[in-house]
């Protein structure tokens, strides 16, 4: 993020599961759930290496045995670029977030966990495929929890410009829990467009759980306005 410029993104988040994958990484009936989240997402360049990131929202959702709402989870921290060049960026971020009253993990009860500590490395190329804009963003994150297991996860992303004003993407998201008793992982997708409309972006996409083990088979829309000021 160039130094002065901010980039503010809100989004709605809506899943349900009537499925989960046991310890076998075999689907089962869990029960109908649903989990609801509106957040706001915010960079902030301070310099031309380092740039803030904050996020928060308000959450709810029910399953066969409880019903919750409240304030979503409250993250911030701070990202240094380590080395940039016209094609390529690398990054580490550490922040530190508050767990919510929804539910904090994949596999936990709504309102389990308290603080995290996290620590990632980001690293990003752009290039052109068959005349056309694209990038992958690849990220590796190890989260210390206090009232959860701590996690591994690692996210990436492919981004094609099809056309001046619109973007395609394709993102994953996979973790594991590492906790003797709790072996949950998981690997989710998603598909979206994005629509550029001069300072501000509409996005639109599906998200699934493709895998797991030990969570919810959960599945949903995706609904962001992006705002760079």
């Amino acid at each position: 993020m160039e130094k002065g410029r901010t980039l503010i993104i809100a989004k709605y988040e809506r899943s349900t599961a009537d499925q989960g994958f046991d310890p076998d990484s075999v689907l089962v009936d869990i029960g109908h759930r649903r989990d609801e989240t509106l957040s706001v997402f915010v960079e902030h360049g301070l310099t031309l290496r380092l740039t803030l990131q904050a996020k928060a929202g308000v959450t709810r959702g029910h399953d066969q045995w409880v019903k919750y709402s409240g304030r979503g989870p409250v993250e911030a921290g701070l990202r240094w670029t380590v080395r940039q060049d016209a094609r390529s960026a690398l990054a580490v971020y550490v922040g530190a977030g508050e767990a919510g009253a929804g539910r904090n993990a994949g596999y936990a009860a709504p309102g389990q966990g308290s603080l995290d500590l996290e620590a990632r490395v980001l690293y990003g190329r752009s290039g052109v495929w068959k005349g056309r804009e694209v990038y992958v963003d690849l990220q590796a994150a190890r989260l210390k929890r206090q009232g959860l297991a701590d996690e591994t996860r690692i996210d990436t992303t492919l981004g094609l410009r099809p056309a001046r004003n619109w973007l395609l993407l394709a993102q994953t998201y996979g973790g594991q829990a590492d906790r003797d008793t709790l072996k949950a992982r998981w690997l989710k997708g998603e598909l979206s467009v994005v629509r550029s409309l001069g300072n501000w972006s509409v996005q639109a996409g599906w998200r699934d759980t493709l895998s797991g083990r030990e969570t919810a088979r959960d599945r949903g829309v995706v609904l962001a306005l992006w705002r760079r000021l």
